[in-house]
Formats: structure tokens, sequence, C-alpha cells
């Protein structure tokens, strides 16, 4: 597995693995959590060091799981976290951002995540009632207490980045980016190579569509996020169809899947860009670190850029109500 660096000294795997989806999100949740537990410590075996959850995904579970499968092999992992919502009756209301807030989630995913530093501390969404230089501020008193070691940002504008970084470093700045979600391509990235920020794509394989393996006959099932994505609709799959066929005759070209012609795309656009794929299944894991020795020429770049910007894409990537969490 090649290696990436976030911010300053962030080493990290050039392919992560986001961990909420076995916990929440995408149908019904795994019975076994042994089975989890095992793919967890499968990609450590096989050289992803660069894992990803937070309080809210569960609530509280997910952390609990990765910590547990994570303990034997700490050394070999970099744990990233978030902070920023508020949590009642075991689900997410509203935003809370608040300098003893951050403290309080700060000292719970310690103990959830069997660690005595999170590595990457996010704020998981920009909360408007709270200035970003406190809560730049406050993480920055908690990296000198030791109990974290970087701090990040999720779905920021470049405004805040700055704002932020100027209080204490950013490490990295995670939010959606794909080959149909181009949102960070105008001011983040460039706001984020100008200070050295990392990049860390998240649902970078659009959430399964560019894997080819859903179309506008797929059934999701009711506890699924995507039945609440207006770019998930039956209508709105077949308008998209055609992005994720081209991409397939690219992959097909190439001896390679889909999937990892979207992901090599994404490590193609900046030396510090670390896709962060979830899966429940190690054979997914193996085929996301195929993307990593896939080449993709100048060419095929150029191809894949035009053919984005000439498809387009239908449908909003959340809905109403998560739109209006994003920093604009």
């Amino acid at each position: 597995m090649h290696t990436r660096t976030l911010g300053r000294d962030l080493r990290v795997s050039a392919i992560g693995l986001g961990v909420m989806g076995m916990s929440q999100s995408y149908g019904p949740n795994p019975g076994d959590r042994t089975d989890m537990i095992a793919v967890l410590r499968g990609a450590v075996e096989r050289g992803v060091t660069f894992f990803d959850t937070a309080e809210v995904y569960g609530p509280y579970v997910n952390e609990e799981l990765l910590g547990e499968a994570l303990a034997p092999v700490r050394d070999q992992a970099v744990i990233a976290t978030k902070f920023g919502f508020r949590i009642d009756s075991g689900a997410a209301a509203g935003l809370n951002s608040r300098p003893e807030q951050i403290r309080a989630v700060a000292t719970a995913s310690l103990k959830r995540l069997r660690v005595e530093t999170l590595d990457l501390f996010y704020q998981h969404r920009v909360d408007p009632d709270v200035p970003i230089e406190d809560v730049a501020g406050t993480v920055g008193e908690l990296v000198q207490e030791g109990k974290v070691r970087c701090f990040g940002l999720s779905e920021a504008s470049a405004q805040t980045i700055r704002r932020a970084h100027s209080v204490h470093p950013v490490t990295a700045v995670q939010s959606e980016y794909s080959l149909w979600t181009r949102d960070p391509e105008p001011e983040v990235l460039p706001t984020c190579a100008e200070l050295g920020v990392g990049f860390v794509p998240f649902s970078p394989l659009g959430k399964g569509f560019l894997t080819g393996t859903v179309d506008a006959s797929t059934s999701f099932a009711a506890d699924d996020v995507r039945t609440n994505i207006p770019r998930f609709t039956a209508e709105n799959r077949a308008a998209n169809q055609a992005l994720v066929e081209n991409v397939a005759r690219l992959a097909q070209a190439k001896d390679a899947t889909p999937g990892q012609v979207a992901l090599a795309w994404l490590l193609a656009q900046h030396p510090s860009i670390v896709p962060i794929p979830g899966t429940r299944r190690t054979a997914r894991i193996e085929e996301n670190i195929g993307a990593t020795k896939l080449p993709l020429s100048a060419d095929e770049l150029a191809d894949l850029n035009e053919l984005a910007g000439r498809v387009g894409v239908q449908g909003n990537r959340y809905n109403e109500h998560h739109m209006s969490l994003l920093d604009k």
C-alpha cells in the first residue's frame, strides 16, 4: 500500500476506510459484530492504516466497534473521529460545537476508541452559532493537552478553512468528492493546496453508484440512506447511468473495475488526497486498494473530466435538511 501525508506530518495509507456503514445508513446493519471486526483487522493486514468514524454514527456504537477491532493493532492505525452534532434520544438533533461540548466529545471518544490520543479530530459540520476561531482554539488546547494530535474540518468552505487555519493548523478537510460530486474543486481544493491541508473525500464511489452495482432498477431497504437522497430516485439514477457506463468502458479496457477507475481518478487529482471508501466486505477493500496501482494517462484523466462535465449529474447529493447543514 502506498502512503500519503495529510497536512504537515500525518502519514496514512493512500486509501483509507470509512467505517460508518458498518453501523448505519446502508440497509440492514450487519448482524454479527465479529464479522465486522474481522473485516477491520483484515484491512490492517492488507495495509490500510487510516480509519474514519464519528460519535454520531450509531450513535456511539461505530466508535466502539472500531476501538475494539483496532485495539490489538493500535500502533498500525490512524483513527479519525468527529464532533459537532448534538445527540438527543439516540439521534442527531442539530449542531453543537461549543467548547465544552467539544471537550466532552473528545473525552467520550477517547474511551470508546480505547486510545490515549485522537489522531484526527474533525468538526463534523460547521456550527453557525459558534465562531470557527473558538472551535479551532479549543481543539488546539486539546492538542496541547495530548488528547488530540491533529485538527480537521468536514464540509467547510474555503473561508472557514482559512479562518480556522489562522488559529490552529488544519491537517485535513473532509468533504464529499468524486467524479459525480465536484463541488470542492473551484475553491476548497485550491485553498487546501495553498495552505498545505490534506483532503479526504468521503463517498468517493458515489455511495455505490460509481461501482456500477446500482442502477434504476435497484431496490433499497427502507433504512438505506439513499432512499432520501434526490440523486438516487429511480428517474435520476436512470439519467446518471451514462456516467458510470462510460467509466465502466474505460475500466474494461484497463482490466479494472469501475470503482478502481473512480478511485484512481481521485488519487490523480493531488498527492495529498486520500479517499475513504466504505465497505463491509474484505473483497471490496482489496479491490479498492488495487486502485493505487492503476495508472491513468493524462489523456484518460482529461477524457474522464470532459465526460463528467458534459454528462453532468441529476439530483442533489443530500436531501433539503442535510443540504442546509453545509457551510457555503
